[in-house]
């Protein structure tokens, strides 16, 4: 018999519907983030740059929804513009992140023996040290700027996809029906792209979606710092940067473009958690 006292646990169906509509929401989040970035020349009310001294720091107005900056600058349209500029670095990262893991790794488990081993020695220099410490090391002495940003966290990622990449597929390569793949005359170039490509490329996917939000929060990090995107480019980070000496007298100027931010890296977490945790069989399991 229950005890009485004890608290009540969710039943599986309403955890089950809670997810559902979190990643509901979160896909819609994201959807309307990405319209924002796409559309962003025809719905900003005001070019990113355009500079009005007079109406300087003012609060919300029928002619600045959101007020404006220290130079007078429409919050606004920054923060439409900044979801081109932000996620559309990110998604350039992404990119480039898994085709270099992927072609570094499947090259290095396809290939095996020596090579394998000189690949995993270099991907461990890189794995050694924290990411946003090693972006921050390369974009001082690779500059500042947007392509630089880029490249340095292509190169503190890259590592950890290429050494997941050889580990999958080591874990394939031997497997019965590959083996008889072989067996049949098929060559290494056609079974690689025809039975094993495409299920290691799933599982990266996942990884990916889970990695966005880091990969956002590196952008920001090192633009807020002054390593990354430089002013006036309207980048969330810059815009936290540009208004930290006015965090107390016009809070709404830090907090707007955090905002973003969050709700970014929310909207990129979710879906990625959704999906590993239906397609992971121990998750799966546990969730029954």
């Amino acid at each position: 018999m229950p005890d009485p006292a004890a608290p009540a646990v969710p039943s599986a169906s309403w955890r089950g519907h809670a997810a559902t509509t979190m990643l509901v929401l979160s896909l819609c989040v994201l959807a309307l983030l990405v319209a924002l970035a796409a559309f962003a020349p025809w719905i900003a009310p005001y070019p990113p740059d355009h500079i009005d001294l007079a109406a300087r720091l003012s609060g919300p107005t029928a002619d600045h929804l959101l007020g404006t900056d220290h130079l007078g600058r429409d919050i606004l349209s920054r923060l439409i513009w900044g979801a081109r500029v932000s996620l559309g670095a990110v998604a350039l990262i992404a990119v480039c992140i898994l085709v270099t893991g992927f072609a570094v790794g499947s090259f290095s488990g396809w290939m095996g023996g020596w090579v394998d081993s000189v690949v995993m020695r270099v991907c461990e220099v890189f794995m050694t040290f924290p990411t946003f410490i090693l972006a921050m090391f390369l974009v001082g002495v690779l500059g500042r700027g947007i392509t630089n940003v880029i490249l340095a966290i292509v190169l503190t990622h890259w590592a950890w996809y290429a050494r997941l990449t050889r580990s999958m597929i080591i874990s394939v390569k031997n497997r019965d029906y590959i083996l008889a793949a072989r067996v049949a005359g098929g060559g290494r170039a056609a079974i690689f792209f025809r039975h094993i490509a495409k299920p290691v490329l799933a599982q990266l996917l996942i990884l990916a979606s889970l990695d966005l939000g880091h990969m956002m929060l590196h952008v920001s990090g090192l633009s807020f710092l002054g390593l990354g995107i430089q002013a006036p480019t309207p980048e969330w980070g810059v815009m936290i940067n540009d208004a930290r000496a006015l965090i107390w007298t016009n809070p709404g100027l830090v907090v707007l473009p955090g905002l973003m931010i969050l709700l970014t890296v929310l909207a990129c977490n979710i879906p990625g958690d959704f999906l590993r945790d239906r397609l992971d069989p121990a998750l799966a399991d546990e969730g029954h």
